[in-house]
């Protein structure tokens, strides 16, 4: 069919489990993306750069897909535009009711102003790895060369992350 790509799923805003269940719906919901795999759901502080707001709930998925990278990007967006995801400037980080990230798109390694792959800070992000290690320990990154358990262990200061529920998929 296509590429294999991780996605990253976050909510911190109403139904934080529903808000990820439904994008991965609305997301696999095409011929185009098809849904190969998902992490447990876990419960995340909000990084440093802004604090002040309620734990995340984040997921990562494995999908395979036969769109390109900045078609995927655009659905990605679409789907956070469906779930009422409000990019406010003043706070880029702050709350959201969906935010999905490209973590990885094959092997590709893309650096564009409005695309970035492999995502720009997964490597320092406790929040992608930990539900990456339990779907994909062994994969490696494409500009670090390290796998994802390297880069786990690696984290200086990682975030608090914990097991919140059952897994996203079936």
């Amino acid at each position: 069919m296509g590429k294999l790509a991780y996605l990253a799923l976050g909510s911190n805003m109403g139904d934080r489990v529903g808000n990820i269940q439904h994008a991965i719906t609305l997301l696999t919901d095409s011929p185009s993306i098809q849904l190969l795999g998902g992490s447990s759901f876990y419960e995340t502080e909000p990084l440093a750069c802004d604090p002040d707001q309620p734990w995340f709930v984040n997921a990562v998925v494995a999908v395979e897909t036969s769109l390109n990278p900045h078609p995927l990007l655009a659905r990605c967006q679409q789907v956070e535009v469906v779930m009422k995801r409000d990019r406010n400037p003043e706070r880029p980080n702050g709350p959201r009711t969906l935010d999905i990230d490209i973590l990885f798109y094959d092997r590709l390694m893309i650096t564009e102003p409005e695309l970035i792959i492999p995502h720009p800070r997964l490597h320092q992000r406790a929040c992608v790895l930990v539900p990456l290690l339990e779907i994909s320990p062994q994969w490696i990154h494409p500009g670090l060369n390290q796998t994802i358990t390297e880069l786990h262990q690696a984290l200086e200061t990682p975030e608090d992350v914990v097991l919140y529920g059952t897994r996203t998929v079936a």
